[in-house]
């Protein structure tokens, strides 16, 4: 959304034009929309639960919400990051909207690189899933995991459904159901394949001598 509107990712897509788009794809189709909240446009709970109604106005059913700092270093504590996500419960309760469904992101996996990914780490993503399911959450987003020794260990002590990024390193769909994923994302992947065709059938039409 943010790519086809001309903006970079990480909130840059103004929060305004998100939750207008989201209500023009609502009125599109006949699926159930989710939006990728990244940080929730804020910080503080309040601010995360005041924004996330707009989206729920504007007719989503559910969004992710990340535990990395946007536009800044690091993560919010799992005890900080816990309020966040309640607040997103809250609001949707308040909102009379009980299945909305809040994926709450961990991104320790997404931030460092595969060959450092071990149990140590997983025991830290643990102790968030735990945080998160206590605060409301409805799934566990754990995007950059792909060994699938980890992702099976993920899904068996995790009390959430477990939601996996598709990377080429990833295992198929049929084994990621047999290690206990619920929910695959796709990503940016499909957008950035179709305007990277694109782009190579414009350079063929210009390099093609007229007439």
């Amino acid at each position: 959304m943010a790519g086809a509107n001309g903006y970079g990712d990480g909130e840059k897509l103004p929060l305004d034009l998100a939750v207008e788009t989201v209500a023009r794809i609502v009125a599109a189709v006949d699926l159930p929309v989710s939006l990728d909240f990244e940080g929730g446009y804020a910080r503080a709970p309040q601010d995360v639960g005041a924004n996330l109604a707009r989206v729920i106005e504007a007719g989503a059913i559910g969004i992710n919400i990340e535990d990395q700092m946007i536009g800044g270093e690091g993560f919010y504590s799992a005890k900080e990051q816990a309020s966040r996500v309640g607040a997103c419960r809250a609001t949707a309760d308040g909102a009379g909207q009980p299945a909305f469904f809040v994926n709450a992101r961990c991104d320790l996996f997404l931030k460092s690189k595969p060959e450092v990914h071990d149990e140590t780490m997983l025991g830290e993503v643990l102790e968030r899933a735990v945080a998160y399911a206590g605060a409301g959450a409805d799934g566990f987003f754990a995007p950059g995991l792909v060994d699938e020794s980890l992702i099976g260990r993920l899904c068996e002590k995790a009390t959430l459904p477990v939601n996996v990024l598709v990377f080429p390193a990833t295992p198929p769909a049929p084994r990621l159901a047999e290690l206990g994923v619920a929910r695959i994302s796709h990503g940016p992947g499909p957008w950035r394949r179709a305007m990277a065709a694109l782009e190579e059938a414009a350079r063929a039409a210009h390099a093609a001598p007229l007439g």
